[in-house]
């Protein structure tokens, strides 16, 4: 899944993505009428001149490219205030994303299910109201076996269940999920206290960061700390979101950086010009992928800020990039930062 140089995706997915925008103009007439309205005409002779749409218009109008009775599944976003987005799929995008994700994941935890410690309470799946964050949890349990949560149904640390399963699988490969601040607050710092051993796992997380920023913990102090604490390296930190569901832009082994998975790109744009910047200037995302065929979600302008920092000079091929933070005055996106701490 990370495979491609620069000019490698843009030969293959740039044939792609021009047909999924005929696709989406033909059977969206919303979309069709936003393109007419920009007078864009296809094909497009780069990934950067694709026409973009809003990640926000998903909040705001119903845009699919399926019949009211070929809809699958519908996913909403998880906005703390607002209107959700809506993603509308069929039975064939729904099984499509759900390959791709778990094709993503494999490239870092193998194919084989390994025993699963989650930094997480196990109410946070229980609740008949599933949020975003319980869904974020109960879609990478897919991934693992033996699931055990670190956290007790109250909130609290379970220090006893979580030595309980390191004494059990600590010995040989097995993989840890949660969201990126509760994985510290929870796991770390409690693993650190008691001397855990956590070396035999594979760590993947995501969201989160802007409860770590008060204590000064970026990515690079957030892995520097896992390693010197519990012998934890294998640590990869991800990027992603409803509106190009099963696209997942994947922290390399080295952590220096996000990479894009051979089904997607990212443009990073000047807000005040709209053009593409060059390498090192920072910029608001754009996310492309292959992946929506039943909405016309391939090419979207996200709320997120970001900065390439080299292209086909990292761990694996392709454009190497950090999320800066979010647009000012953009909604919080909200999947991990719901979690109340125990009284």
């Amino acid at each position: 899944m990370f495979t491609l140089t620069r000019s490698e995706r843009e030969e293959r997915l740039l044939p792609e993505l021009n047909r999924l925008t005929v696709h989406h103009r033909e059977a969206c007439a919303p979309y069709r009428r936003i393109l007419d309205a920009l007078g864009v005409r296809s094909p497009f002779d780069s990934i950067a001149r694709l026409p973009w749409l809003p990640v926000r218009l998903f909040k705001t109008h119903d845009l699919r490219s399926i019949t009211d009775d070929a809809v699958f599944r519908v996913l909403t976003s998880s906005g703390t205030t607002g209107r959700p987005s809506r993603i509308h799929l069929d039975r064939e995008a729904a099984a499509t994303q759900t390959r791709t994700l778990a094709a993503t994941f494999r490239s870092v935890i193998g194919d084989r299910r390994l025993p699963m410690l989650i930094a997480d309470s196990p109410s946070v799946v229980r609740d008949p109201t599933l949020s975003a964050r319980g869904a974020g949890v109960l879609g990478m349990m897919n991934f693992g076996r033996d699931h055990t949560f670190a956290l007790d149904a109250a909130g609290r640390p379970d220090p006893v269940t979580v030595e309980r399963f390191l004494s059990r699988y600590g010995h040989r490969p097995f993989l840890v999920f949660g969201f990126t601040f509760m994985v510290w607050l929870y796991l770390y710092e409690t693993a650190a206290a008691r001397g855990w051993d956590l070396g035999n796992g594979v760590l993947i997380h995501s969201g989160g960061w802007k409860k770590l920023a008060d204590q000064a913990i970026d990515n690079a102090e957030f892995r520097r700390r896992f390693a010197a604490a519990t012998g934890l390296t294998r640590i990869h930190n991800f990027y992603g979101m409803v509106e190009q569901i099963g696209t997942i832009f994947l922290e390399g082994p080295d952590g220096e950086g996000l990479y894009c998975p051979d089904i997607a790109d990212i443009v990073v744009r000047d807000p005040s010009t709209w053009r593409e910047t060059p390498v090192g200037v920072p910029g608001l995302i754009e996310v492309v992928s292959t992946l929506p065929v039943s909405y016309p979600g391939h090419v979207l302008l996200t709320e997120d800020l970001g900065v390439i920092h080299g292209v086909d000079d990292g761990a694996w091929p392709g454009k190497r990039f950090s999320i800066l933070g979010r647009l000012p005055r953009a909604e919080a996106r909200g999947c991990s930062d719901t979690f109340h701490e125990a009284a």
